[in-house]
């Protein structure tokens, strides 16, 4: 089958490999849509802590945000899984462990991630081998390409979740790319005010969300609370300096460089800190909710192209025709 390889870094090709086998307890899906995000561009540019830590090495097989079809079952898996449109989670892990038991297997000692960690091919390819323990069956109103934006979406849910907000409080989220605009459209459906501050706002007051400002632009308001959806190392700490005192600010965003906090702030505003490492708590959430229609993040999508043009879409080429939306989607069935 064919898949995008990284090879090294800023160099990806599509790449003739073994297609997969459905061992003990794993299906086979043929992937019809792959979502590329910050994290894959980062494994590209090299630039990706885990390829200085030796977590992730090349040659590696990208993707995390993905949806399928199941077309095959492994040794112990229920044959009606056999037609079902899948996605799945990125963390998978041993099951086993204290953490695991807890509920917390995101965060387990022997977790590996799909498309980001060695050992576990992603789905910038034809097919993907996948277990069912952390696969997610997609209702009939869940198509393809909103299938693929389900792992964002659970990120976006886990962070709105966080804030813990009433309906009718005030939320501002910090950034507008898809985990920020997402983060906007969850909070939205819950009835809280929402407000955005981002360099480039035209998506956001096209998808309604007036209330979008500039750094210069943003009204003095009582933040109820903040999300950080930036890779920006100052935003952080203007998240607290923001946020009401005794509310809370959420970090989902990742800097390049380490983020200065002021922690005296936090302790004399008496702030709750949350971070958020993965959708796996909010997958089944943004499943309901993109099913419902409450959330219809479809307007992200600025452009779907087939796996040759992935390398390029990495390296930050736009697609020609694409809209306005921060997200690309792989067909690797092109």
């Amino acid at each position: 089958m064919r898949a995008l390889v990284l090879t090294g870094p800023g160099e990806a090709e599509v790449q003739e490999v073994p297609a997969p086998v459905a061992a003990a307890g794993q299906v086979i899906v043929d992937v019809e849509r792959a979502g590329v995000c910050g994290t894959d561009v980062e494994l590209f540019t090299g630039e990706m802590s885990y390829l200085h830590s030796g977590v992730s090495s090349y040659p590696l097989r990208p993707g995390h945000e993905w949806s399928g079809t199941v077309t095959a079952t492994g040794p112990g898996v229920d044959e009606s899984w056999l037609g079902k449109r899948v996605t799945g989670d990125t963390m998978i892990a041993c099951g086993h462990c204290r953490r695991c038991r807890a509920g917390r297997h995101h965060v387990c000692d022997k977790m590996r991630e799909l498309g980001i960690r060695d050992g576990l091919p992603g789905a910038l390819a034809e097919q993907l081998a996948f277990p069912t323990t952390y696969l997610y069956e997609l209702p009939p109103t869940v198509d393809a390409t909103v299938g693929a934006l389900v792992e964002p979406g659970g990120n976006a849910q886990r962070s709105v979740t966080a804030a813990a907000l009433d309906p009718g409080e005030r939320l501002l989220i910090l950034g507008t790319g898809t985990i920020g605009l997402l983060a906007a459209m969850i909070a939205r459906s819950r009835g809280l005010e929402v407000h955005l501050l981002g360099h480039h706002l035209d998506v956001a007051r096209h998808l309604g969300f007036d209330r979008a400002w500039t750094r210069d632009t943003l009204p003095g308001l009582a933040w109820d609370g903040v999300i950080d959806a930036t890779n920006s190392p100052d935003m952080p700490g203007l998240a607290v300096q923001l946020v009401e005192p005794g509310r809370r600010v959420v970090w989902i965003g990742l800097s390049g460089t380490p983020s200065t906090v002021d922690s005296r702030e936090v302790v004399l505003k008496d702030v709750t800190t949350v971070g958020i490492l993965g959708a796996s708590a909010g997958l089944a959430d943004t499943v309901r909710a993109y099913a419902s229609g409450s959330v219809d993040p479809r307007p992200l999508v600025a452009a779907t192209v087939g796996l040759e043009q992935a390398a390029d879409v990495l390296a930050g080429a736009r697609p020609a025709g694409a809209g306005p939306g921060p997200k690309i989607l792989i067909d690797p069935r092109r």
